[in-house]
């Protein structure tokens, strides 16, 4: 479980799903923090009204204050003056040294899947630890993380993401779930001539089916098709999918590589990134 966790919330459901999705990720010992961002006297207006900014401090505190009454939990409450959500939740990760922001979805796309919005993507990137982004309507029927899945691909940043699925697993006893997305290769700019479609397919999965049986503790699978797609299917079967970043960016800082993209896009369920390097 997490030991520093940040929640961004804003008074909404979506802010409320990501509270819900916290007090399942961090670890009962741990400290779990409520920040409210808001522009305060960075505001032209606000700056030439003191009243404005007073009022608009009060208001941050008491929406922290009933989110956290609500939420029945136990949290330390901040209020962030910011210009931006993300940017405000980054700085405030990196001042109590979080393990981990959350954030909800919000608002819902094609075939009722949960998107993400403006503030929800600008706190993923560039982030200073992990993201986990709750499944809209998570507040609503809250479970305990009983099925951890993971986007595996024997990389690096993947065996990070299973190693951390299974610390998050193991006080309830859940299940590890692991999938790895095949898919041809580029042969464009080697000069070899590719294997038979049908053939390269077969061959693909065959090792990845092999590769996932030998992962100790885990119940792995291997499908082919895009990596994003299926990986988001997955999603749907678990409680939370668990993925890393590979994109080449600051250390430790979350940039986001295309599959992570695409998940914060397109995911169905809670979905949790890991930065490189963490």
């Amino acid at each position: 479980m997490f030991k520093n966790v940040l929640v961004g919330v804003d008074g909404r459901a979506n802010g409320r799903d990501a509270i819900a999705l916290a007090s399942r990720l961090t670890d009962p010992d741990g400290k779990l923090t409520l920040a409210h961002v808001h522009s305060g006297n960075l505001r032209p207006s606000h700056a030439i009204s003191p009243g404005l900014v007073r009022e608009e401090r009060e208001a941050s505190h008491k929406l922290l204050e009933e989110e956290r009454t609500a939420a029945n939990i136990k949290a330390e409450l901040v209020s962030i003056v910011s210009m931006s959500p993300g940017r405000g939740l980054h700085e405030q990760a990196e001042e109590q040294n979080a393990d981990l922001i959350v954030v909800g979805s919000c608002s819902r796309g094609a075939f009722g899947r949960a998107m993400l919005g403006d503030d929800a993507r600008a706190a993923l990137n560039g982030a200073p630890c992990a993201v986990a982004i709750a499944a809209r309507g998570y507040a609503e029927h809250p479970t305990r993380i009983a099925k951890v899945g993971v986007g595996y691909n024997s990389s690096q940043e993947s065996k990070a993401a299973l190693a951390m699925a299974q610390y998050l697993a193991a006080p309830t006893r859940g299940a590890v779930q692991a999938l790895e997305v095949v898919s041809i290769p580029t042969y464009a700019y080697t000069g070899i001539m590719p294997p038979a479609i049908g053939e390269s397919i077969d061959v693909m999965l065959q090792e990845a089916t092999s590769r996932m049986k030998e992962l100790p503790d885990v119940e792995g699978h291997a499908v082919y098709g895009l990596p994003g797609e299926e990986l988001a299917a997955f999603g749907d079967q678990v409680d939370v999918l668990m993925v890393g970043s590979r994109s080449y960016g600051p250390v430790k800082r979350l940039v986001l590589g295309s599959t992570s993209d695409y998940l914060q896009r397109h995911a169905r369920g809670s979905l949790l990134v890991l930065p490189r390097g963490r």
